[in-house]
This record gives structure tokens, sequence and C-alpha cells, in this order.
């Protein structure tokens, strides 16, 4: 009986350990995807602000959304820009991205320190940011 037992034990140990072996790969859902690119967009914007260079923000914006952000943007000598990326929504079509953001500006010899919470609207196929809601990060310094 003993014998009998440990062998049925022994044989449910082996299948299992054979069932478990493989893990399971999952696919990268579509919503993952666009978060992904959305990270990947706002962060080329975020850097390309840093150094100055606008035609890296004209080529990931819309037409109104370049618009919107170069009008605000103003002359700095050096800055510094983080984004804390708090929540992705994505509905039909456009991509809200909500950031927490910190930046620091020094311009003849000031500088200047802000933060806020700003809301990136993306649109499009590559995804392009559209407009900046609540606090733009790009209009310091004031």
């Amino acid at each position: 009986m003993k014998r009998l037992l440990f062998a049925a034990v022994v044989i449910i140990m082996a299948v299992l350990a054979v069932s478990c072996g493989e893990k399971a790969v999952k696919k990268v859902s579509e919503d993952s995807k666009t978060a992904t690119e959305t990270f990947a967009v706002v962060e080329a914007i975020r850097e390309a602000y840093i150094n100055k260079d606008v035609s890296v923000i004209e080529k990931n914006t819309t037409k109104d959304g370049f618009r919107e952000i170069s009008s605000e943007m103003k002359n700095f000598d050096s800055a510094a820009l983080n984004f804390n990326p708090v929540l992705v929504e994505i509905e039909e079509g456009t991509v809200n991205f909500n950031v927490s953001w910190v930046g620091t500006w020094t311009k003849g010899g000031k500088t200047t320190e802000q933060r806020g919470m700003a809301v990136f609207v993306l649109k499009g196929t590559p995804l392009k940011v559209d407009a900046v809601l609540r606090a733009n990060p790009f209009k310091y310094p004031e």
C-alpha cells in the first residue's frame, strides 16, 4: 500500500514538473505598444527641447502641436526637465499622457525652478503630440 501511494505521488509530481516546465509567452497588447510609443515620442520632445532642436520637436508633433509648443518656448542658457509618467489613457485614436514634471532653467545667471502636471494629447499614426494641456513645461523660464 505504501509503495502504491509513493508511486502515485511520484507520478503526480513528474506530471506537474513536466507541465510547468515551459513558460507561456504572452503577446504584447496593442495598448502596451501604444503606451510604449507614447513614452518614446514625449521623451524625444523633452530631449529636443533641452537641446533646442526644433526640427525634432516638429517631427514629433502635429501642426497644431508644434505651433502650441513653439509659441510657448522661451530662450534659456541651459535646462533640466524631468518627466514622471502618471497615467496613459487610450480612447479611439487619442492618447492622453499625464506626467508630473520638474524643471530648472538658467538664463543670464538666473535660475528658475518649476514643477507641474501636464497632459500630452497624442493623435495619428504614428503618434504625434497634438496639444499640451494644464501646466505646459515648455513655457519656462518666464
